[in-house]
């Protein structure tokens, strides 16, 4: 008896007969049981078929159709080739036929192979076609040490040689995936002298070359031709432990596992998943040309099934629809979001849900949860006008020990794909992605770095102040166009960075100084400041009223369960990744034509605020801010159109973001060209005024010279403009630049002289 399995070398069931098999009149009784063991292969066959047609499940909701008969008609409507069989339900039927499962996988999964499509043919269509597989997932604590726990499986720092050739289940995320690599399954041999051809399927993972022709009986004379073998999709992905898991002080292991046929790009690098899979142990040569082998082992996992999870072991919509979730529960659990979005105050809600240990700061939790949310990425392919990012990118920013940090951590667990990573500890590499050699070929391979691996969700940079100017440098591509471009060691691409930025930055001083601006607390270039949507400034203000209450709320955190005041319960973190998950999945709103005048008055109206004053108040990047996060609240509320009350929330908070983080300190006025260009308006008229009273001063002077010293003291004379030398020193570059002046001694020095230009 050989089962074929699309798995590399499942297909290794063998054949004999018990010798202490029970005799009758007509001889002794055979049976056929898995080599090396007393494990009856028609026993488990009647066994696993009774679990097909008789478990019905805890979740059946009151009908008594079996659950994987359910999942078989599922089958037919979708047309997939597999069908997911809960190890946790199997355990609860049968623990024999479980354990048999973990321990033989190799030969066990082959048999339910058979046993599902015989189930198929019969209960559901017979004249299907289909060559259904069996994926097993969600392995339960046994306690023999061969499966992982129903809470993350195996550990992938301890998996040990009593693990080679089970079923085990490990948790990590992906790193890598190599492009598809052709597995041969049958070679197909033609002889040289006479043509005579043989084909030869392959076995134990190696194919056995003829030495003999039958034909000819010429020797060695057979010849591989390529073209007419018979091939498999098969990957290799490469699996990290995720950050949560890695014990303190160690480095992140790593475990290569490989795919076959349909599993072929069901996951990409930076998707978090649940590996279940049969750990395998294959030889290393010394050298292609000898047969002796390394003492250590080369371990693989050959994936039977992936389950992607989040941050908070919660699958998304998308991975439910592959088949890794009861269909029953997917509708439950949809039904359950549904019925919370008709709540009137389904925002307020969330924003309590959203870091509830944080106090106060309900616009700051407001921004973050709409950037999780997230707007719609909108692609224009026949009308030129090209992509328009979706993505919310958040600064916070301002004293420490305002629970900035805490913040990230918090949308770190609430996202899909997220990364936390901090502005000292990463480079330009780490966030983008880096070239190194690929072991297995020797050859340049690309890697992704954080940017990338959150494509599609959120990273979070704390220590944003910290980061190195290099490093800084490649966000600017990253947070507008949503691009990574490399070009190193031959290898030019470009990389899909779709993801939101989370960033969390303290001022130089380590305390925020109220009479500078953001640009000089921070000293981050304005072109990196001004790609961020909302800057939110989180100040430490003291008031004896606030003091008390947060010191209450934080006192509060430490009291015992029992002891604690009960407060009005808030919605689980758990059901808020779902909620989000459903939302950003199933809802892409559009702009309403109410939507859309409104948008237009309110940016009008953020313009009109500067014209008087000469001051720029918005440009055409808030209102793109104001349609993202417009799209952003239709989505909280899971509504398909943007409406007039979303456009005032986000003009809201687009505004109380731009008075803190753009406001002027010298003349009070929002002023958005300290974001775009560093220096506001008032600063440049005041530089003006201050480079035409020097050229004045210098023109009054005898020999139209002055000492820098001597100029400041008759510059602070004559203007109430508050001189100082490094005022002037800061004056005299732009004169220089414009031929109008010349320093003789440099501007280094401690007191130049400063003259005029001989054409003034």
């Amino acid at each position: 008896m050989t089962p074929t399995s699309a798995g590399d070398d499942i297909n290794r069931t063998s054949g004999s007969t018990d010798r202490g098999a029970p005799t009758s009149d007509a001889g002794p009784i055979s049976r056929t049981v898995i080599w090396g063991t007393n494990v009856n292969v028609q026993e488990t066959q009647n066994k696993f078929s009774k679990f097909i047609t008789e478990f019905i499940g805890d979740d059946n909701e009151g009908s008594d159709e079996p659950k994987y008969i359910r999942l078989m008609q599922e089958i037919k409507e979708t047309a997939r080739g597999f069908i997911n069989i809960d190890c946790a339900d199997l355990y609860a039927h049968d623990t024999v036929l479980y354990q048999q499962l973990i321990r033989y996988p190799q030969e066990v999964v082959p048999i339910f192979d058979l046993v599902v499509q015989a189930e198929y043919a019969e209960k559901v269509d017979s004249e299907s076609e289909i060559a259904i597989q069996v994926r097993t997932f969600n392995l339960c604590d046994s306690g023999d040490g061969a499966g992982g726990g129903s809470s993350g499986g195996i550990n992938m720092r301890e998996l040990n040689p009593e693990n080679i050739d089970q079923l085990i289940s490990v948790s990590g995320m992906i790193i890598r995936t190599s492009s598809i690599i052709p597995d041969m399954k049958e070679a197909f041999f033609e002889c040289l002298m006479c043509k005579h051809s043989v084909e030869v399927a392959i076995e134990n993972g190696f194919i056995a070359e003829p030495q003999t022709c039958t034909s000819c009986q010429s020797q060695k004379s057979y010849q591989l031709i390529h073209n007419r073998c018979k091939f498999a999709d098969k990957q290799m992905v490469k699996l990290q432990e995720t950050p949560e898991s890695i014990p303190d002080g160690q480095t992140p292991q790593t475990v290569l596992s490989y795919v076959y046929d349909e599993m072929v790009d069901n996951v990409q690098p930076g998707d978090r998943v649940m590996v279940t899979g049969i750990y395998r142990a294959t030889p290393l040569r010394v050298a292609a040309n000898q047969r002796t082998v390394k003492a250590v082992y080369k371990t693989h996992i050959d994936v039977l099934h992936f389950q992607k999870i989040s941050g908070n072991r919660m699958r998304t919509a998308e991975d439910e629809a592959e088949g890794g979730e009861d269909p029953a529960l997917k509708a439950e659990m949809e039904a359950k979001v549904l019925a919370l979005a008709q709540e009137p105050d389904i925002y307020d809600r969330l924003v309590r849900a959203l870091a509830p240990n944080i106090y106060d700061f309900e616009d700051v939790k407001k921004g973050v949860l709409l950037q999780l949310f997230g707007g719609t990425d909108k692609t224009f392919k026949n009308s030129g006008r090209g992509r328009f990012r979706g993505e919310i990118n958040v600064l916070l920013c301002g004293d420490p020990g305002t629970s900035k940090s805490q913040m990230l951590q918090y949308a770190v667990k609430l996202a899909t794909r997220a990364i936390y990573t901090s502005g000292k500890g990463s480079s330009a590499v780490g966030l983008t992605a880096y070239v190194t050699k690929d072991p297995e070929t020797n050859q340049n391979v690309l890697e992704s770095g954080a940017l990338v691996l959150c494509d599609g969700g959120i990273c979070c940079i704390d220590e944003f102040d910290k980061m190195s100017e290099n490093t800084r440098s490649v966000l600017h591509e990253a947070m507008e166009q949503q691009t990574v471009s490399i070009a190193k060691a031959g290898i030019i691409v470009s990389l899909n960075a779709r993801t939101s930025i989370l960033a969390a930055a303290n001022p130089v001083e380590s305390r925020w100084n109220r009479s500078m601006s953001v640009i000089e607390n921070l000293q981050l270039p304005p072109t990196l400041l001004s790609r961020f949507d909302l800057i939110y400034l989180i100040l430490d203000t003291p008031n004896k009223d606030s003091d008390r209450r947060l010191a209450s709320h934080l006192v509060e955190l430490y009291y015992r369960e029992e002891d604690r005041t009960p407060k009005p319960a808030v919605m689980s973190r758990e059901l808020l990744a779902r909620y989000i998950s459903y939302a950003k999945e199933k809802i892409n709103p559009i702009l309403e034509e109410d939507a859309s005048r409104e948008l237009v008055k309110e940016y009008v109206e953020m313009r009109k605020a500067g014209n008087q004053k000469g001051t720029i108040t918005a440009t055409p990047r808030q209102l793109e801010s104001l349609i993202r996060l417009s799209e952003a609240h239709a989505r909280v509320r899971l509504s398909e159109k943007v409406e007039e009350q979303d456009v005032a929330e986000a003009t809201r908070l687009v505004k109380a973001a731009m008075r803190q983080a753009a406001t002027d300190p010298r003349t009070g006025q929002i002023d958005l060209d300290l974001l775009t260009t560093g220096q506001s308006n008032a600063s440049r008229t005041l530089a003006g005024q201050l480079q035409t009273a020097i050229l004045e001063a210098l023109a009054e002077a005898p020999n139209n010279s002055l000492r820098l010293q001597d100029l400041s003291t008759k510059l602070a004379a004559q203007t109430a403009m508050g001189v100082t030398n490094q005022a002037i020193r800061d004056a005299l570059p732009q004169l220089q630049q414009d031929n109008a002046i010349f320093v003789q001694g440099g501007m280094r020095g401690a007191n130049p002289t400063v003259v005029l230009a001989g054409d003034n």
